[in-house]
């Protein structure tokens, strides 16, 4: 070589590391989560017929797959879940005056939204409708812009080894850190598997007990049978509710996102991937079914009913006004009847017209504390519902009401000839009807103070004065059942 060309090469030579191009992946590196299936979900909740299209489009390529999504879609990038740690060093290396390249499997107009939002890209290399950049293709493109081992590339996934191989400083995000040796790595700061907890809400699994009303209402406590069978539908709709629960936080991304709580949902936050939601709903939801079997065709037909109307709830009902809850009322309203029908303990009349309005005033409280939460946020309008700041006091009214009118239907009960051959001091039952008006008017009053969990009933399992009066009642009932001694001054 002669000493003109070594004196030109030098420069290059003692070029540092941290000046050459460094290429970043989008799916599962920058964000936590993949715009295939981000904009898949949203295309589906816009037009739901996509799903029918969708296996015709994957068979022309996953590459014509997205750009066929990336036209009917838009995503909003400032509501992606980005890797926080690793944004934040793209930030420290865009200000060093690095040459940072957004190198993505995903489409060239979801990369380039991208790109534009963060405003840190100098490049933007994606997939287009004829060219799926991934893996060997991704790993030979940038060799030809850059030349091999030319650039530092950060990745997360097996799919990703080619363009390792080629790249100068391997960088680990997400999944991959820990599986080899990488110069830099961004781990996950979060348990997959417990996110996949999470996002069963089993919490929420309370509401099913729900089921066991007919059989308390029945005094059918000692009918082993029965409670097995109450048991196995109590399972069956609780895999159901589960596999419901990721439907919904599937489908309702973008709104959980600018929601103060709802925003750490796994999918949502991007703690489980959204292919994850994708294959778990439909095996609980055929787990589901499965226990409903053995329960008979009636149980069977209620189950379904169940998850027709929480799908339909989900997708449609619950952005209607006042519909939505008189679904969430009917809901709650299922189980009670779902239980009726798994153990052969029909529910009367009684209880099917207080659960009704019990569940009624439930439905309007959730209401009420996602308002209260609205104003004191100081919002008009709550994302995805139909109802503004404004409607607070009337949405309060009708839920109040509908306690009140729960709480008259049980007087009313305790007062019927049926009672009298149910129990044999019914005396006792009358310290029902002041214990159910005060924890109606102390739920509301707490839901009036902002104080109020958005799920009144998960609320409720947690809350101590709910358990103290739960119990208070449990003495009066068994004092009515099997008590000796009557409640003076009151009519037996």
């Amino acid at each position: 070589m002669s000493l003109h060309a070594v004196v030109a090469d030098f420069p290059s030579r003692l070029k540092r590391p941290s000046d050459l191009p460094l290429c970043v992946d989008l799916d599962g590196t920058l964000i936590r989560s993949d715009m295939l299936f981000e904009s898949l979900l949203l295309a589906v909740k816009k037009y739901w017929w996509t799903l029918l299209l969708v296996p015709f489009w994957a068979l022309r390529g996953r590459a014509y797959l997205k750009h066929r999504l990336a036209e009917m879609v838009v995503i909003n990038p400032a509501l992606l879940p980005y890797r926080q740690d690793l944004l934040d060093w793209l930030w420290d290396e865009h200000a060093a005056d690095r040459h940072l390249v957004l190198a993505t499997g995903s489409n060239q107009r979801w990369a380039q939204m991208v790109s534009d939002h963060l405003g840190i890209f100098d490049e933007v290399i994606a997939s287009t409708g004829g060219r799926n950049l991934t893996g060997r293709a991704k790993a030979q493109l940038l060799v030809e812009r850059f030349g091999r081992h030319g650039f530092d590339y950060v990745g997360d996934s097996r799919a990703d080894q080619a363009v390792w191989e080629v790249s100068r400083h391997r960088i680990a995000a997400g999944a991959a850190c820990g599986q080899q040796h990488f110069q830099q790595s961004f781990p996950e700061a979060r348990s997959s598997a417990w996110a996949l907890v999470r996002a069963l809400r089993p919490k929420h699994w309370v509401k099913n007990i729900l089921i066991f009303l007919p059989l308390l209402a029945g005094h059918r406590f000692l009918d082993v049978s029965r409670w097995m069978r109450a048991f196995e539908m109590l399972a069956a709709f609780s895999l159901m509710a589960s596999a419901v629960y990721i439907v919904n936080d599937l489908l309702d991304l973008e709104s959980d996102r600018q929601h103060p709580t709802k925003r750490r949902r796994p999918f949502a936050a991007g703690d489980l991937p959204l292919r994850w939601g994708l294959v778990a709903a439909p095996v609980l939801c055929l787990l589901g079914f499965a226990l409903a079997v053995p329960l008979g065709a009636g149980s069977l037909e209620i189950l379904t009913t169940y998850f027709i109307l929480t799908m339909v709830y989900s997708a449609y009902l619950k952005r209607k006004l006042l519909v939505d809850v008189f679904a969430l009322a009917m809901l709650y309203t299922l189980r009670t009847v779902a239980g009726g029908a798994a153990t052969g303990v029909l529910c009367s009349v009684w209880l099917l017209a207080f659960c009704v309005f019990q569940f009624l005033s439930l439905a309007f409280l959730k209401r009420s504390a996602e308002l209260k939460r609205l104003t004191r946020q100081a919002k008009s309008d709550s994302v995805g519902r139909g109802y503004f700041s404004w409607d607070l006091i009337q949405v309060n009214s009708f839920g109040v009401a509908a306690g009140y009118i729960a709480s008259l239907i049980l007087g009313m009960y305790i007062g019927s000839d049926s009672v009298r051959m149910l129990y044999r001091q019914p005396g006792w039952l009358w310290l029902l009807v002041p214990l159910h008006l005060y924890w109606t008017v102390r739920v509301w009053l707490l839901s009036h103070r902002g104080a109020m969990d958005e799920d009144p009933i998960v609320f409720a399992a947690s809350d101590r004065v709910t358990w103290m009066c739960a119990a208070i009642a449990a003495v009066a009932l068994a004092l009515a059942t099997f008590g000796g001694v009557a409640l003076p001054g009151i009519a037996q």
